[in-house]
Order: structure tokens, then sequence, then C-alpha cells
């Protein structure tokens, strides 16, 4: 049964055009355009309330007191799962990897100052998180609350509706649209604009989340779409992860220069840096070209740029003296 979502964010958010980035990039100058879903409201914004919608509102319907979810020590999705119960009256357990004190500021801090409960698991796979999660909810369920599990990322073939509700945005604000660069984390993101837009309107950016992120975007994509989508007929690159999901590597630092330098736009480390770093890429090895309207979706998540020791670093150093 499809329950009705919860509304909680700011849409339809807006799309700005981009031209001094697309110099830059080498793409003629109305070619390129911002879709802002950093600007989503709740909780410092960002993709994941777009899925919270749905998936909130699912557990809602059930009659639950509690959001339980998982992620990395700086999720983006665990602060903003925070933010919406918050705002619904809920309380939030937040099972996240590693240990109490290995990570500071950035997300973290606002999970805190948002009212969420921490559990941490160690130095787990996500099979092991899924399990952490499991314990914590059965321990929930004991003590006489009603848990909902939140998925990872709040990517599923639910949460990817609202992915489909932003395509459909983009229809209705660029017509003539081409491509739509994002960042391809957990996949629910990635899976509902395929939806909307189709599977060759869509470059995903592996991040590095998953080990088969391509699996994870045809699955929950195909619920959603009478196109037939399988893996193979997805246009992902992998060439940005690098050392790894929490690596700062070349192009990402380059990306967040560009756009912070000639759009005033400010881009976190792990995702929408990786994100544009893909789209440079892909420019110049032709897979976009100029002449055709690209989008390139910010799905937010600033707050972990202040949790990157790396990305601080770089960022701090970019600063030049001025000598009087």
């Amino acid at each position: 049964m499809t329950h009705p979502p919860v509304p909680l964010g700011t849409f339809p958010t807006p799309l700005e055009p981009a031209p001094r980035l697309a110099a830059a990039l080498g793409l003629g100058p109305e070619d390129l355009w911002v879709k802002r879903d950093d600007l989503t409201g709740l909780g410092g914004g960002g993709n994941k309330i777009r899925k919270l919608e749905w998936t909130v509102g699912a557990a809602l319907a059930e009659g639950a007191d509690t959001l339980v979810t998982t992620g990395a020590p700086q999720s983006n999705h665990a602060r903003l799962t925070a933010a919406a119960g918050a705002r619904l009256g809920l309380d939030v357990v937040l099972v996240l990897r590693g240990t109490r004190g290995a990570s500071r500021s950035g997300n973290l801090a606002l999970d805190g100052l948002l009212g969420a409960r921490l559990a941490w698991a160690g130095d787990v796979d996500q099979a092991g998180l899924d399990t952490a999660a499991a314990e914590v909810c059965a321990r929930l369920r004991s003590d006489g609350a009603r848990p909902a599990l939140i998925p990872f990322g709040g990517s599923s073939a639910l949460g990817a509706k609202g992915y489909v509700r932003c395509g459909t945005e983009l229809r209705e604000q660029l017509p003539d649209l081409r491509t739509a660069v994002v960042a391809l984390g957990s996949g629910g993101t990635m899976a509902g604009l395929v939806a909307a837009l189709g599977g060759g309107s869509v470059l995903g950016v592996d991040v590095g989340a998953l080990a088969d992120p391509a699996a994870a975007v045809a699955e929950f994509a195909a619920p959603l779409t009478a196109e037939e989508i399988t893996p193979d007929t997805l246009r992902i690159r992998r060439d940005q992860v690098g050392a790894g999901y929490a690596a700062l590597t070349a192009p990402v630092r380059e990306a967040l220069r560009l756009a912070a330098r000639t759009e005033g736009l400010v881009l976190d480390p792990v995702y929408t840096g990786r994100a544009l770093a893909g789209l440079h890429a892909a420019v110049r090895d032709g897979s976009v070209r100029p002449g055709e309207r690209t989008v390139f979706l910010h799905t937010g998540g600033l707050p972990g740029l202040f949790g990157h020791a790396d990305a601080i670093a770089f960022a701090e150093e970019e600063a030049e003296a001025f000598d009087a």
C-alpha cells in the first residue's frame, strides 16, 4: 500500500543559469543550469528531503513514533532524518559507522543540535550496519517504542518517488534539457530522475558509497517507469571515486574551486564536488557537448564540508595573503 508523502520541503527549487561556470568547463554560456536542491529548506537543505517526504510519510501512516536510520558519521541523510523528526515530533536514533569522538563538527554537530540520539556501530560494512540498526529497533520495541527503519540514504523505490517529482520540475523548467548530472551515492536520487527523464538523460557520477551503484539505481527505478531499466542502460561515470568515498581528490579540489569562484556556489567534497568533477571530465571526453542544455543537480551537503579535515585545510590554504 502506498501512503501519501508528508510535506517537509520547499518546492519547486530554483533552476539557475551558470554561464561563468559553463565557460570554465568548456560549455557555451547558455548550456549549463544548476538545480538548487540545496535550497529545499528543512535542516540545512539537500536532496534527502524529497526522499524523506515519502519514507517518513509511510512511517507515520504505520504509527511510528521513532525514526531509525543508518549512515557514515557525516551523513547528510542522517542529519535530515533528525530534522524531519524534530519537525514532526518524532524521536530519532542514528546508527552510524565508527566510534564516538573519531569524527567531529559538520553534520554531527547538527545531529546533536536537532536532538537525535547516536548509536555507534564500530568499524562495520553495510551488512554490519544493517544488523546494528535491527538491534536498535528491537531494543526500542522492547522499551515500548514504535520504530520505523528508514533505508540507508533514504534510498528505495518509495524514496525515489521524491526524485520523480524533481524530474517533472526539471522538464517544466527546462523543456529542452539533454542531460541532468547528479552525484550517485545510495542510488535513490538518480533512480527517480531516470524514471522521470529517461535513462539516456541522466548522468550519475559514482562517489564510492556502494560496491554496485548501477544495480541499486536499476532496482529502485524499475517499479517507477514503463521504460526497461537495467544496469547496462544507465549512464554512470566511475572515474571520480579515487582512493575512496572520504578521499579528497585533485579533480574534486578543482571542482570546489571552480564552482565557488565562478558562481559563488559552495560544493561538498564527497558528493557535489565529485559530481562537478565528473561533469568536467564528461565535457572533456565529449559525452556532454557544447550546445546541449545540461543541468547540474546541486544536492546540498554543505555541513559535510566542515566535517572533512582535508577539504577544510585545502579551502583555508586557498586564501591568498594581501600584502599592503
